[in-house]
C-alpha cells in the first residue's frame, strides 16, 4: 500500500511542477467557460475571448468550441477558490508571484499584469484538481492492475512510472487539456468493468451474474454491482462530453462491459450516462438553442477545416496515421519507444483464451482513435507536445507492454531493454515537454532539429516551481529530476515485507488458464 501511495505522489508532483503554458489558445478556451458560468452566469465568453482563437461565433455572441466536459468540472474547483483569490491579500501577492517569471516573458510582449497572473493561478489550481489528481491516481491503479495479474511489485512500479512518466501523458496531465483526463475515465470504466470483486485477481474468470431469483443475502452484492455498472456510465459519458472523439472508444468499453458483466448492467450504465449528457444537452440549449449542437460547426478561426468531409473527417490517411506513430514531428513511438513493447504483448495475449475479450479491448480502443484522427485532415493537433490527440489510447498500450515487462523480468535481456527504452522515453517525453514557454508549433515539423534542441541549448525552458526558488533555465528542473531518480531507487527496493506474488513466465506454447475452481 506505501509503494501505491509513493507512486500517486510522485506522479502528481511531477505533473504539477510544470506550470501549465501560459497563452495556450485550447486551455484558454476551455478555462474562459469556467470563468463565464461562475463569474457571470452565462455560456457567453465575450469578455474573455480576445485571450483564444478557439471560440465560436452564434449570433453575435462567442462562446468555447471545445467539449464542455472539462470545463464543468473546474466549476466548483473555481467556484471554491474565488472568495480567496479576491481577496485584497491575496491580489496584493500576485504581482509579486509574477515577477519569479520576469525571465521567461517575451521582450515584445504586455509584460506582468495582476489579471493575467490572477488567470494564470486560477488554471494551474483547477489544472492541479481536475487533471493532475485524477492523472497521478490513475497511475496508482495502473500499478494495482499489474499487481493483480500476478506482476511483482519491482516491475510493476516501472510500468506504472513508465506510463506516467514515459509517455505523452506526462505533459498533458499537467496542462488543462482534456485529453488525459479522457484517458483516466475511460480506463478506469474499463477497469471496473473488468474486475470481478476486490478479492479476486484479474487473471481469474469473472462470476457470472447473480440470477434474478437472487436470495436476500445476495441483494448487497447485486446492489454494489449495480452501483459500479452506474459509475461505468459516468465515466463513459463525461469522457465523451470532455472529447467528442472519444465515443468510438466509450462504445467498445460499454459493450465490453454488457459482455462481461452481463444485461443487468443496461440500465445501471444508461442511469450513469444521464447526468453528463443532461448537462450536455442543457449546455448547447443555452449556447447554440439546440441539443446536439456541436460547438465546431460555429468555430470562427476554423470553418474550412471544420466544413471539410464530416467535422474534418474524410478517410484514413496514410501520412496522418504515420505522422501519429512514428514522425519526429508527432510520433507517439518516436517519445516512446517502449510502448512498442504492446506489439508482441497483444500476440502473447490473445492466447489466453479466457482473456481475450480483455485483450481485444486494448487492442481496439488504441485502433478507434488512431483510425478517427488518421482521417482528420487537422490530424497534428495545432501546438502540441506529441500526439495529443491520442494520448487517451496511451494506458490501452501502456497495459500490455508492462505486462510483457512484468512476465519477462527475469530476461535479463527484456529487463535490460525495456528499462533502456523507458528511460530513453522519459528523456525525449520532457525535454519536448520542457521546452520553450509554448507547445511546439504545427508550422515546425522537424520539431526536435528546429525547437527543442535550440529551446534547451538557449536554456528557454517552461515555467516550473524551480523558477519560484529562483532557479533558471534547465537548473530549474534539477529537484525534479532529483525526486524522480530518489523515487526510482526507494521503489527498486521492496517496501512491504510480504511474499510477493509469483511472477508467471512468458508462455511458449498454450497460457495457462485458470483452474477448474475458479470457472
Amino acid at each position: 500500500m506505501r509503494r501505491l501511495w509513493l507512486i500517486i505522489g510522485l506522479l502528481f508532483c511531477c505533473y504539477a511542477y510544470i506550470l501549465p503554458r501560459w497563452s495556450d489558445w485550447n486551455q484558454n478556451s476551455r478555462l474562459n467557460l469556467v470563468l463565464a458560468l461562475v463569474d457571470d452566469g452565462t455560456p457567453r465568453i465575450d469578455r474573455y475571448v480576445a485571450n483564444t482563437g478557439d471560440y465560436a461565433l452564434y449570433r453575435g455572441h462567442t462562446y468555447s468550441d471545445k467539449p464542455p466536459g472539462l470545463s464543468f468540472l473546474g466549476i466548483p474547483i473555481y467556484a471554491a477558490i474565488r472568495p480567496l483569490l479576491d481577496a485584497p491579500p491575496v491580489q496584493a501577492q500576485f504581482e509579486r508571484l509574477g515577477s519569479r517569471f520576469a525571465d521567461t516573458f517575451r521582450a515584445d510582449g504586455s509584460g506582468l499584469q495582476t489579471d493575467k497572473v490572477r488567470f494564470a493561478l486560477v488554471q494551474y489550481l483547477l489544472t492541479l484538481v481536475v487533471v493532475a489528481l485524477p492523472a497521478a491516481l490513475c497511475g496508482g491503479l495502473f500499478f494495482w492492475v499489474l499487481q493483480r495479474m500476478g506482476i511483482d511489485s519491482v516491475p510493476a512500479s516501472i510500468g506504472a512510472l513508465g506510463y506516467g512518466l514515459a509517455t505523452s501523458a506526462a505533459p498533458y496531465a499537467g496542462n488543462f487539456y482534456a485529453h488525459q483526463l479522457v484517458a483516466v475515465l475511460l480506463f478506469t470504466a474499463f477497469v471496473l468493468a473488468w474486475l470481478p470483486s476486490e478479492q479476486l485477481p484479474l487473471t481469474s474468470v469473472p462470476q457470472q451474474p447473480p440470477p434474478d431469483h437472487v436470495t436476500r443475502s445476495g441483494q448487497p452484492a447485486l446492489q454494489r454491482d449495480m452501483i459500479r455498472g452506474v459509475i461505468v456510465g459516468l465515466l463513459l459519458g463525461w469522457a465523451v462530453i470532455s472529447e467528442y472523439p472519444a465515443a468510438p472508444a466509450a462504445a467498445i468499453i460499454g459493450f465490453y462491459a454488457l459482455y462481461r458483466r452481463g444485461r443487468r448492467w443496461l440500465p445501471a450504465m444508461m442511469l450513469g450516462g444521464i447526468l453528463p449528457i443532461g448537462l450536455l444537452i442543457g449546455y448547447d440549449l443555452a449556447a447554440f438553442g439546440t441539443p446536439w449542437s456541436i460547438g465546431y460547426a460555429y468555430s470562427a478561426l476554423w470553418q474550412e477545416q471544420h466544413h471539410t468531409g464530416f467535422m474534418s473527417l474524410t478517410m484514413p490517411q496514410w501520412e496522418a496515421i504515420w505522422g501519429l506513430t512514428f514522425s519526429e514531428f508527432r510520433g507517439l513511438f518516436f517519445r516512446a519507444p517502449w510502448l512498442l513493447l504492446a506489439l508482441p504483448a497483444y500476440w502473447i495475449g490473445w492466447r489466453w483464451r479466457d482473456r481475450r475479450a480483455e485483450w481485444l479491448v486494448l487492442l481496439l480502443v488504441p485502433l478507434a482513435f488512431l483510425l478517427f484522427y488518421g482521417s482528420s485532415i487537422m490530424w497534428w493537433g495545432g501546438f502540441a507536445a506529441g500526439p495529443r490527440y491520442i494520448v487517451p489510447l496511451i494506458p490501452f498500450l501502456a497495459l500490455p507492454a508492462s505486462l510483457l515487462i512484468g512476465y519477462g523480468w527475469h530476461l535479463i535481456g527484456l529487463r535490460v531493454s525495456a528499462l533502456g527504452l523507458i528511460g530513453i522515453s522519459f528523456v525525449l517525453v520532457w525535454m519536448e515537454a520542457t521546452a520553450g514557454q509554448l507547445f511546439p508549433s504545427d508550422a515546425v515539423r522537424a520539431t526536435w532539429r528546429e525547437y527543442v534542441i535550440p529551446a534547451w541549448q538557449q536554456g528557454d525552458i517552461a515555467r516550473n516551481a524551480g523558477m519560484v526558488f529562483n532557479l533558471s533555465g534547465p537548473i530549474s528542473l534539477l529537484p525534479l529530476l532529483g525526486m524522480v531518480i530518489t523515487a526510482v531507487i526507494v521503489l527498486w527496493r521492496p517496501l512491504e515485507q510480504a511474499t510477493p506474488t509469483p511472477v508467471p513466465s512468458i508462455p511458449t506454447t498454450q497460457p495457462p488458464v485458470s483452474p477448474p475452481a475458479q470457472r
